[in-house]
């Protein structure tokens, strides 16, 4: 017969040993994801800090477009003038042509990344838009700089969602917002430093007998052909290929990454993956988040500095210098957010929504106030707004793709549908709508509101699936991370 005292002195035997083992797991898992933490502070120095660089450089060259449509036009050299006295249609389609090559190419050049290796890859895009990018200041005609333009979104096409597929290998999903945003906002900030720098070549006008305009193409073009060549010796591949990471630090870094997340080993084109992600509910919300807002928040960022200019507070020169506060305030704006939805004290979903609410009545305000100096108050705010508004939703269209060839093509089409805000956008904020632009701003209304309705179907449709991804979890089916979709089609 057993001894009571025996049993209970097993018992808490038992437990001591069971506290013990549960207590040595949870330093073991503070101590990996301390690792983690201290390798990712190494990876963003390498790749994250220069990947912000290059984009702020990107941006420059995108955006100088807008910069060189009223530069030096008191002297009658202004690029619309030499290249044949384009008209608002013309100088449109100048504009939107950029933007279709960019499209259809986008979700090739993203899986491309994985195919040829990301420095390589991001190198050779790099490369050919800085070439076509200077070649824009040595175009004569119309014919040219729409040549030129379509060129230079077909080499440039699969950075920025190239970009976030690489960080993918890199960060879980949860540790993106900030870095993203962060990205993100130095990019928006070129729209200072290009104002900036538009004002200043400005003065450049006549030298070596090239108006400004076109000292601006080659100027704005000429530093990322030295990225290029660091890119391509220095940036870092995957967690697996690099030196400057400890085998501790490799294996925390893995260690941290959800299993459904991309990694080096994994077949670039896995077609199960394909349906998947065209199955899933959240692809056609997403589609939508990324057309509405593209044309109906960025549309008057094409234009910026010639609304700013007919608004009639300055010349043209301090327009280019006019552009410079809205794009200041987006990097506030959205590295505020972005530390708040980092720090669990904002939903991604909540800001985004507030974001666009706060677009609707800047554009209700512009159609009803006649007051100039308010008038740019609100195309500040508006301008800040619309531009803080995809890095917020972003980390959220990354987590809802799921494997390597899924996160992919799904950062590679969704990027893809928002580049109809290049090509409808200029069409919508042509300058015979100005100087009032009521029909531009009565269009960013309507597809704000679009956006609000989707970013509202995507939100329902995500927090189902991680429903359904618990109970699956609870349950012990966690082997297939690509069913999800199709069972939250189901409950549904």
């Amino acid at each position: 017969m057993s001894n009571p005292q025996d049993s209970i002195a097993g018992d808490k035997a038992v437990n001591a040993i069971s506290t013990d083992s549960l207590s040595s797991e949870e330093h073991g898992g503070l101590e990996i994801e301390q690792i983690a933490k201290q390798a990712r502070r190494k990876v963003d120095k390498r790749l994250l800090i220069w990947y912000a660089f290059v984009y702020l450089i990107m941006r420059i060259h995108v955006s100088n477009i807008t910069n060189t449509a009223i530069i030096n036009l008191e002297e009658g050299t202004g690029i619309k003038k030499q290249l044949g006295n384009l008209t608002s249609s013309q100088w449109a389609w100048t504009l939107s042509i950029f933007y279709y090559p960019y499209m259809f190419f986008e979700p090739v050049a993203t899986l491309a990344l994985k195919r040829f290796s990301p420095s390589v890859w991001m190198s050779r895009i790099m490369i050919t838009w800085g070439i076509i990018s200077m070649c824009q200041g040595a175009t004569k005609n119309y014919a040219g700089i729409l040549a030129c333009r379509f060129f230079l979104g077909a080499a440039e096409a699969g950075f920025y969602p190239g970009v976030l597929y690489h960080l993918s290998f890199w960060y879980p999903t949860d540790k993106l917002p900030l870095r993203i945003a962060f990205f993100y906002a130095c990019g928006m900030f070129s729209g200072t430093v290009s104002g900036l720098l538009a004002y200043g070549i400005s003065f450049m006008n006549g030298a070596g007998g090239l108006a400004g305009w076109r000292w601006v193409f080659i100027l704005e073009g000429l530093p990322i052909l030295f990225c290029a060549v660091y890119t391509f010796f220095y940036l870092p591949n995957y967690p697996e290929t690099v030196k400057f990471l400890s085998k501790d630090e490799k294996e925390a870094i893995l260690a941290s990454l959800p299993t459904e997340a991309p990694t080096m080993n994994a077949k670039t084109w896995d077609f199960s993956q394909v349906k998947a992600l065209f199955k899933d509910p959240t692809f056609v919300p997403f589609l939508m988040i990324w057309i509405t807002h593209g044309i109906g928040g960025w549309g008057i960022s094409f234009v910026l500095p010639t609304v700013i200019y007919e608004l009639g507070i300055s010349g043209t020169a301090n327009s280019q210098l006019m552009t410079m506060p809205p794009y200041t305030m987006v990097f506030i704006i959205l590295c505020g957010l972005a530390y708040f939805i980092h720090t669990k004290r904002l939903s991604p979903w909540v800001a985004g929504i507030g974001v666009e609410v706060l677009q609707i009545i800047c554009y209700i305000l512009l159609i009803t106030v006649k007051h100039k100096v308010a008038k740019y108050i609100f195309v500040m705010i508006a301008t800040a707004a619309s531009q803080s508004f995809f890095a917020i939703i972003w980390p959220e269209r990354i987590r809802a793709a799921r494997g390597t060839t899924t996160a992919g093509l799904a950062i590679g089409v969704t990027n893809a549908s928002c580049q109809l805000m290049g090509i409808v956008g200029p069409q919508i904020y042509q300058s015979k709508f100005g100087p009032t632009y009521r029909v531009s701003f009565s269009c960013s209304i309507a597809l704000l509101t679009c956006t609000v309705a989707s970013v509202s179907t995507a939100w329902y449709f995500v927090k189902r699936g991680d429903k359904a991804r618990a109970a699956a979890a609870g349950n012990g089916d966690v082997t297939d991370t690509h069913v999800s979709s199709e069972q939250v089609a189901k409950e549904g």
